[in-house]
């Protein structure tokens, strides 16, 4: 961390989160955070669904929510970044206060409920918008809709032109019922009028799936069996957590979904026996509790491809997505490495 990763944090931890978060956005809109730019090593470069990626170390989606900050943030050290959630129409989210620090836990718990401006003023941030690395959009749906999966065709259709990947999410606890899309049917209903709007695309994207952490074997495979049947190109694992074990923050009964340090363990055992139900036929991305380069680490040798993080920066600030890149290369070069590809699931069996 920074020293003025140190002052900046202090400050904003004087303020309520929200308010914190927001003022944070801003700082980057105006020019207030460092521009090291992506972290370039030969080590690290990773391709992923035609993509190439200076690093395989992103910014997960909830950060910049309505895509304000894309050019700063594609300069902050990260290797791809993620805005959104996007819905068809702006809404407000869930009532305040929505937004907690589990400081203690090094955690946070938010029920934002995919509150955004709405598809058509993100996108046209999208278009306008320099990004020096892959930028891809999270997909999502309005809380009143009588359609939840034509609302995620409507995003990626109005969006797509102007994006590098799109992420299917159907992880976030905090849209009543939007969980429910994970099961069999629903899923596949949703995959496929989402890749008919793709498709439909002059140039059709990436399409990833974000899945929760809160699933039984028998739910991971049939999400694998699914997205493989599918052919999309990658699925997230994890969003935020139902579960409480453990914490101890004054927080910690606050509804809606848990980040941050208690979600790594739940989350990248997830992720294993998801790289063991896919047999390895479908890159994924581990999210969920990287918090440094050794998480980072962790992730991809559980069987990560590429890696995301967002809550950390809470507790360590912008700086980390350097320093999570640097240090993961040097203890790939520790271990005796010289690519990140070849870590891949090397020690996928611990987390089984």
């Amino acid at each position: 961390m920074t020293f003025l990763d140190r002052i900046a944090l202090f400050s904003l931890h004087r303020f309520d989160p929200e308010v914190a978060h927001g003022l944070s956005i801003k700082a980057l809109k105006s020019g207030l955070t460092p521009k090291p730019g992506p972290v370039r090593r030969p080590r690290l470069e990773t391709q992923l669904a035609g993509l190439k990626f200076a690093n395989p170390v992103g910014l997960a989606a909830g950060y910049d929510k309505n895509a304000e900050a894309i050019t700063p943030l594609s300069q902050a050290g990260f290797g791809f970044i993620e805005v959104g959630a996007a819905t068809p129409k702006p809404q407000d989210g869930n009532p305040k206060p929505r937004l907690f620090r589990l400081t203690k836990d090094r955690a946070v718990i938010n029920r934002f409920g995919f509150n955004n401006q709405g598809v058509n003023k993100i996108t046209d941030r999208l278009s306008a918008a320099t990004s020096y690395v892959p930028c891809g959009l999270n997909l999502g749906a309005n809380k009143d809709s009588k359609d939840r999966a034509q609302d995620y065709a409507t995003v990626l259709g109005i969006a797509g032109p102007h994006i590098d990947f799109a992420t299917i999410n159907v992880s976030s606890p905090n849209t009543e019922k939007l969980r429910d899309l994970q099961g069999k049917a629903a899923l596949e209903d949703l995959l496929g009028q989402v890749q008919d709007a793709n498709d439909a695309l002059e140039k059709p994207v990436p399409l990833f799936l974000k899945i929760a952490p809160d699933l039984t074997e028998a739910e991971i495979q049939d999400i694998a069996d699914l997205t493989l049947d599918a052919g999309l190109d990658a699925i997230i694992a994890t969003n935020t957590t139902l579960d409480r074990t453990g914490l101890t923050s004054h927080h910690a009964g606050q509804a809606g979904g848990l980040s941050g340090r208690p979600l790594f363990e739940k989350s990248t055992r997830v992720l294993a026996k998801l790289a063991t139900a896919t047999e390895g036929n479908i890159p994924l991305i581990g999210v969920g509790g990287v918090a440094g380069a050794q998480d980072a680490y962790e992730k991809i040798k559980a069987g990560a491809t590429l890696v995301q993080l967002y809550s950390a920066m809470v507790y360590q600030g912008l700086s980390i997505a350097c320093d999570v890149a640097v240090g993961l290369d040097e203890l790939l070069h520790r271990d005796g490495y010289d690519h990140v590809g070849e870590a891949i699931g090397c020690d996928m069996e611990t987390w089984l």
